[in-house]
């Protein structure tokens, strides 16, 4: 694939706070680029570094080759969405999609075909004349996105557009947005700290913390091999124990030896070990590699979350076998289940579910005390 954006060793600060720290990524045409981190990561100053709507404080935005760290916004061939939509109360759905036409002084004919062309791809054909207060959030959101796209920009900049919309109309918008993008073959570059948002719609996932980019790799890369605990955390549920690697192929945890599937570590080289939640079996005491108490059990309709006390660490179940509390059970654990990562400065910090419980004990303690 062709590479339409480079960000090179770029820094960024406010008020002497570094919110972008030596970060580099290659965004490609044709491409749906996801930043996805917590608020204050940096993923919006990444997003504004591109539109032109910040500058870096060190290195390079090239777009298609050229240098454009100084190139206004409106001189970018780079639209954005915003949260909020920004869209012109006073005019109605074709005047706000026709806007940015009207502006380039394109031809009248010329604007009626793209504006329809765009209304009927964000399925909004014959709310033409419809006042846009009077459409709902997710048709409004539409209005954003057509008018965005009729100007056919290069590449398309997302913040977080999909936060003010109810859970339905958000998953609705996933799909819808998806299908646009491959549709008009243009690059979406999308801004969420919502992960499922994430995985559910991205080529490319870009985790970000602290200013800094943890990983960068499809949904199923990022899921299945975080690089680190931070990763591991962020995107979905996961166990994170502390570990050794005894030698390739060969792990020790919770005070068993495990077979894996990895290899390259140094021989007892100490270790995150990730074990996520759906990948653990539920069996009897005697035939599980490790042994633990039922703390609590949670329906979430399609399956239970169970909280396993082993040794004094709480593990998080995902399973549609029913257990009950205070049960004892083993688990058993496929070498494909374990995912083996380097110690990094996250190490130790997240992958313990007891944080949960001990939260709940602490406020019935304080409702005894009133």
């Amino acid at each position: 694939m062709k590479k339409i954006i480079e960000l090179k060793n770029i820094t960024k600060s406010y008020d002497g706070e570094v919110v972008l720290d030596d970060i580099s990524l290659d965004i490609y045409d044709n491409e749906f680029l996801t930043l996805l981190g917590p608020s204050g990561c940096g993923k919006t100053t990444t997003l504004r570094l591109i539109g032109g709507f910040e500058t870096p404080d060190s290195g390079d935005v090239v777009f298609l080759g050229e240098r454009i760290n100084d190139v206004p916004p409106h001189k970018r061939h780079v639209n954005t969405v915003f949260q909020r939509y920004a869209l012109f109360p006073h005019l109605n759905v074709f005047e706000n999609v026709a806007f940015p036409l009207r502006e380039q002084k394109v031809p009248k004919d010329e604007i009626e075909k793209r504006v329809g062309e765009m209304l009927e791809m964000v399925a909004l054909k014959g709310f033409e004349r419809r006042n846009v207060t009077r459409l709902s959030g997710g048709q409004q959101q539409r209005v954003a996105i057509a008018r965005a796209l009729v100007s056919h920009p290069r590449v398309l900049l997302l913040d977080e557009p999909l936060a003010a919309l109810d859970l339905k109309l958000r998953k609705d918008m996933q799909q819808e947005l998806k299908r646009i993008q491959k549709a008009t073959g243009i690059t979406f570059v999308f801004v969420t700290h919502d992960q499922e948002e994430a995985l559910s719609m991205s080529d490319t996932i870009v985790v970000m913390s602290e200013g800094r980019i943890q990983q960068i790799g499809t949904s199923v890369d990022v899921y299945n091999e975080p690089k680190n605990a931070f990763v591991a955390d962020f995107i979905g549920e996961s166990n994170i124990l502390d570990g050794v690697m005894l030698r390739d192929l060969s792990v020790r945890f919770s005070g068993h030896t495990f077979d894996c599937l990895d290899t390259g570590f140094g021989k007892n080289e100490a270790v995150d070990v990730v074990v996520r939640p759906e990948d653990v079996d539920i069996v009897a005491p005697e035939k599980g590699m490790l042994q633990g108490v039922v703390t609590s059990v949670t329906f979430m309709g399609v399956h239970y979350e169970v909280i396993v006390d082993i040794g004094g660490f709480k593990w998080m179940i995902q399973t549609t076998d029913f257990v009950d509390v205070d049960e004892h059970i083993g688990l058993y654990i496929e070498p494909d289940a374990i995912h083996v990562m380097k110690k990094s400065e996250y190490s130790g910090m997240f992958g313990d579910y007891s944080s949960f419980s001990n939260e709940l004990d602490e406020l019935s303690n304080a409702e005894e005390d009133e």
